[in-house]
């Protein structure tokens, strides 16, 4: 038997994918049981579950989780994340839950808040506060890492989030996520203007050698993972512009480093830097107007904005919009008055 394309996303989309080639000589054995002796953390319940979801497939088509395994069949499976060891304590925190039912609950997140523990974040956290407010179901009940994930946003990125409440739920949508038929919009600001209205930046995006916390565009596809960000101009305003990002696929800090690698870092980006006076003018009021903006916006200037899927029970596609949070919205309204000559560098 061969293990072949097994992928784990590491932080962005958080599901694995797992493609089995079975041997000439396998004897008949049902596929729950022949694929719990091969995927790492996966248990027999997990299995079925991902098979009730539609997400394994053999010669690319669904099957149950009685199926019996037959020599040379070729096996897809789509799993959410495994748990790791780690027991995480429930927290009430305050979370921005704008839509909720059975089977999913659709966060807003505050700038600031990060999405699932990691080393040295481990309460705190959006899953924290999930894992107290659905702690009497049996996903949020268990300790492990991640319950309810199949995606995150960055700590210092704001907006919109899905969960699932449900093992069901879970691999439903995992499996849209990793056939990429979720819309995902972000607003961002960025430094300078662009000829071209809308464009397509692709680039494969993986850990940068030099620093293994942020990441790097590799055009080769030497390193890394495919990666495709759609965007198109929405404002120009003067030396930054505001565009909206379609998401392709979801990299980790994908969208900051697809613009950091065509010339265009996020505002106040520390870490692809963007937290630097890249355009614009060297007058003193100016270098003031826009340390202004850096101290009203300490973060990347990124918004999760729209966020569409199938609903995992009805079938119907839902659409959520988020309105650009408080602190990014004032610097946009800066620099539109700055472009207009009636900003006094002083605000």
């Amino acid at each position: 038997m061969k293990e072949e394309d097994f992928i784990e996303t590491e932080e962005q989309e958080l599901f694995e994918h797992f493609r089995f080639e079975v041997d000439p000589g396998q004897k008949l054995l049902r596929i729950d049981k022949f694929l719990v002796n091969r995927i790492e953390n996966a248990s027999r319940s997990k299995i079925q579950s991902a098979a009730d979801a539609e997400n394994i497939l053999v010669n690319q088509k669904p099957v149950k989780s009685n199926y019996k395994v037959k020599p040379n069949d070729v096996i897809s499976i789509v799993m959410a994340y495994p748990p790791r060891e780690i027991e995480l304590i429930p927290e009430d925190i305050p979370i921005n839950i704008v839509y909720e039912d059975n089977d999913v609950v659709i966060v807003d997140k505050e700038p600031g808040i990060v999405v699932h523990p990691s080393y040295g974040h481990y309460t705190g956290t959006l899953v924290n506060a999930m894992m107290y407010h659905l702690k009497d179901l049996p996903l949020f009940n268990t300790g492990e890492m991640r319950p309810g994930l199949v995606h995150r946003i960055d700590k210092n990125t704001s907006g919109l989030l899905v969960l699932a409440k449900t093992e069901q739920a879970l691999n439903k949508l995992a499996k849209q996520f990793f056939d990429k038929t979720t819309e995902r919009r972000y607003h961002a600001l960025v430094w300078g203007t662009f000829d071209e209205k809308e464009g397509t930046i692709t680039g494969h995006v993986g850990r940068n050698i030099r620093n293994r916390k942020i990441m790097q565009v590799f055009p080769d596809g030497s390193l890394g993972k495919h990666a495709v960000t759609h965007y198109k101009v929405l404002e120009e305003l003067g030396y930054v512009t505001l565009v909206e990002c379609k998401l392709e696929t979801g990299r980790t800090h994908q969208i900051r480093v697809h613009f950091q690698h065509i010339g265009h870092p996020l505002f106040n980006d520390f870490e692809y830097g963007g937290d630097q006076i890249l355009k614009g003018t060297t007058f003193t009021k100016y270098k003031q107007f826009v340390q202004n903006c850096f101290n009203i916006l300490p973060r990347q200037a990124l918004h999760a904005k729209t966020l569409g899927f199938v609903h995992p029970s009805s079938g119907e596609f839902m659409r959520f919009d988020s309105e650009i949070p408080d602190d990014m919205a004032q610097v946009i309204e800066k620099w539109r008055r700055y472009l207009s000559g009636r900003d006094d560098f002083e605000q």
